[in-house]
């Protein structure tokens, strides 16, 4: 599971910094979550093939939330694509886009299937054989969703020592990593735990955008291994946080503690503050697996 921030800053763009955008690698599918201005440079320039995008996750309707979608949708349009683009965000979202689409007469030459959000309770609205993905009803000044993207358990893993060992053929071995008993052809029957070790332990992600600091989502990303939390401001400035229904980096990290997270990514900065280092040292005073997001920031996760 690999993670690229495309953008991580709050508001509007800037020569040096982004708004929100970032790209989820997870069992070989790419997903793309938030698209504000930009995101299409971003994606070049961290050399991310625009093909490998069929699933976009938007959290809510402010500009530095989904202000590039419609030029990433034109885009796709531009570069001949067919496969079909599923994008998943509040209701209303795809009357903008087709009617910015219409108005251009730019539409698209393949599929555009939008998935519209109004649920207040955490919903499954993506799944596969690998992954599961979730919404994280969160607070905001509108309706706004986080997003928790799952892996589901894999294949157990051949004990392969075993395996040569009871002379089991290769036709076999997906059987096996299916969880199977093996019948020999003398009538013994091999239990799968002498064949095989557990799977890999699946891993989770939770992208907190936009909210106020709230233990309403806590039982949605209880043990989550990455939490993604916006820390727009510094405890100094707590008061505007709470007026503009944002968070402070102690805030996130108090959120990351009680939810049980292994790790903790910050996002969303204010470009008011001179440097981002001091979100981190705000933050680890709460818990201590404190990361800073920026602009094409790569975690392997």
């Amino acid at each position: 599971m690999n993670l690229t921030i495309l953008g991580c800053y709050a508001a509007t763009p800037r020569t040096f910094t982004n708004p929100t955008s970032q790209v989820l690698e997870i069992r070989n599918r790419h997903f793309l979550i938030d698209c504000g201005e930009g995101t299409q440079v971003q994606l070049r320039k961290n050399k991310i093939k625009f093909s490998k995008i069929n699933h976009i996750f938007i959290s809510h309707l402010h500009g530095d939330h989904f202000f590039g979608l419609i030029g990433l949708v034109s885009t796709f349009m531009l570069l001949n694509r067919t496969t079909p683009l599923y994008i998943y965000g509040p209701k209303g979202l795809q009357e903008i886009i087709k009617l910015q689409l219409k108005l251009s007469n730019s539409w698209p030459n393949y599929e555009l299937i939008f998935n519209e959000l109004d649920s207040s309770e955490s919903q499954v609205i993506f799944e596969d054989d690998k992954v599961i993905v979730k919404t994280i009803p969160l607070k905001h000044r509108i309706y706004t969703n986080g997003f928790l993207f799952q892996e589901k358990i894999g294949d157990r893993k051949l004990n392969l020592d075993a395996v040569q060992n009871f002379e089991i053929e290769t036709c076999y071995f997906q059987k096996i990593k299916n969880g199977k008993d093996i019948t020999l052809e003398d009538g013994r029957i091999i239990a799968n735990s002498l064949l095989t070790f557990d799977p890999i332990s699946p891993k989770s992600y939770a992208f907190c955008s936009d909210t106020i600091a709230t233990d309403q989502f806590l039982p949605i990303i209880e043990n989550v291994d990455v939490l993604y939390h916006e820390a727009t401001f510094l405890d100094s400035e707590e008061t505007l946080a709470h007026k503009t229904m944002h968070s402070t980096a102690r805030q996130a990290a108090r959120i990351a503690l009680k939810a049980n997270a292994k790790k903790l990514l910050l996002g969303h900065f204010s470009t008011r503050y001179n440097t981002i280092s001091l979100f981190k040292e705000e933050a680890e005073s709460i818990f201590k697996e404190v990361y800073l997001c920026d602009d094409g920031s790569f975690f392997e996760l």
